[in-house]
């Protein structure tokens, strides 16, 4: 008995002798009796096949070349395919192996190409590799071999067809490629107008902005800084105000105080001639004398107290003068700003503020146009028959003469009562 091995590629087959069927075994061992049983080895190895297919008409008629390559092996896990291939290939080498697995492929490589146009193989090169793959690998498989991988390697022509593709979709690239670069340019030109536009629109809207808020803060502020002024000139005509008034009661107080000085005076004078009285009678003198000593004492007192008297109220008359003089100077100065503030109320309302003086002023006039009928004692009114007597004509004389004093003070002062259109609250026009 002699002891028999194999490697993972390749497989031993035991026939004779009690082996029916013949035993197969892939890469093992096993004992074989010389002379009544026979081994033989068949090889698992890849076979790597260059499928060739020359001028081959697809299904247009162009004729072209293809090359493919193969992956093929007898299965040995298979014990079907490896009983398959052993029955077709068992004593073979691996070249008529090779030989055979590749005109089996290289026939169904051609039937496909035919019918496929030369577009269709060029395009989609892995669809004609599986249907490839596919319609080889059912008839190998009978074999006993396996199509591990099929590839298409190379296409080509003598025409020159390949080539015209090859030109005509290089043309339609660098079309679509130009077409491609004039759109993009021409997107970019219209973004980057659009946003040269709106960075313009919103630099002008800024802008505008801008001026509006300088235009308010300088509204504001003129309007402030003049509230602000004219708090400040009424606080400082009130502030001169107050003081004229404070120095005037000061000048008065003062007056009052020197008045009372100069009364205590008079009193103490008074009170110094009672003493001396009171001093002479006490004393022991002639009546004659004592009368007489007495009557120039009295004398002398009076003439003392009046001149005392003459000088105190001319010192305070000269200090109610001179008080007096201080406020009407006071009051000027205040009449000063106020017909000054006048002045300019005049120059900026114009005819109304000359009506509004007026206005004023009539009252006055009025009292003046009647206050000397208001002295007259008696009057005797003679009527020619035509016309009013008694109270109503005289009160028709007074009006009459109120009714011409719009036309006197237009002559006077070039404005006009009646069409000026001023009108003052709390008064009727």
């Amino acid at each position: 008995m002699v002891f028999y091995t194999c490697g993972p590629n390749e497989a031993m087959v035991v026939s004779g002798f009690c082996r029916s069927p013949p035993v197969m075994i892939a890469g093992g061992r096993v004992f074989v009796l010389p002379c009544v049983q026979k081994i033989q080895r068949i090889s698992l190895n890849t076979l790597t096949l260059n499928v060739k297919s020359e001028k081959v008409y697809t299904r247009h008629g162009v004729p072209i070349s293809v090359t493919g390559i193969a992956q093929v092996k007898i299965q040995g896990q298979n014990k079907e395919m490896l009983a398959a291939a052993c029955q077709m290939f068992l004593g073979k080498s691996e070249n008529e192996v090779a030989h055979i697995a590749l005109e089996t492929l290289e026939g169904h490589q051609r039937a496909i190409m035919a019918h496929m146009t030369v577009e269709e193989i060029y395009k989609d090169r892995q669809k004609f590799s599986e249907q490839v793959f596919k319609v080889a690998s059912s008839d190998l498989v009978n074999m006993g071999i396996s199509v591990v991988s099929y590839t298409l390697k190379d296409i080509h022509d003598d025409q020159g067809y390949l080539v015209s593709l090859g030109k005509a979709r290089t043309a339609q690239v660098q079309k679509d490629a130009r077409i491609g670069e004039a759109v993009a340019k021409r997107d970019a030109g219209i973004k980057e107008a659009e946003a040269q536009q709106a960075k313009v629109s919103s630099q002008y809207v800024n802008e505008i902005e801008m001026a509006k808020a300088q235009r308010d803060y300088e509204l504001k502020k003129a309007s402030y800084d003049l509230e602000v002024n004219a708090r400040k000139a009424e606080s400082d005509l009130a502030y001169q105000l107050q003081v004229a008034k404070t120095k005037q009661k000061i000048e008065e107080q003062k007056v009052q105080v020197q008045v009372v000085e100069r009364t205590q005076q008079i009193q103490l004078q008074d009170q110094e001639i009672q003493r001396k009285e009171k001093e002479l009678e006490a004393r022991i003198k002639k009546p004659a004398d004592a009368e007489r000593y007495r009557l120039e004492k009295i004398a002398e007192a009076e003439r003392m107290r009046l001149i005392t008297e003459a000088e105190a109220e001319a010192e305070s008359i000269k200090v109610k003068g001179e008080a007096r003089a201080y406020a009407v100077e006071v009051k000027a100065r205040a009449d000063a700003e106020q017909m000054a503030k006048k002045a300019e109320a005049f120059q900026e309302y114009q005819d109304a503020a000359i009506v509004d003086m007026l206005l004023e002023k009539l009252p006055e006039i009025v009292d003046e146009i009647s206050k000397p009928l208001t002295e007259v004692k008696k009057i005797k009114l003679i009527s020619s028959g035509g016309s009013e007597v008694g109270a109503s004509k005289i009160t028709g004389e007074v009006l009459d003469i109120l009714n011409r004093l719009p036309d006197t003070v237009e002559r006077l002062t070039g404005v006009s009562i009646n069409q000026s259109g001023y009108r003052k609250p709390g008064r009727m026009s």
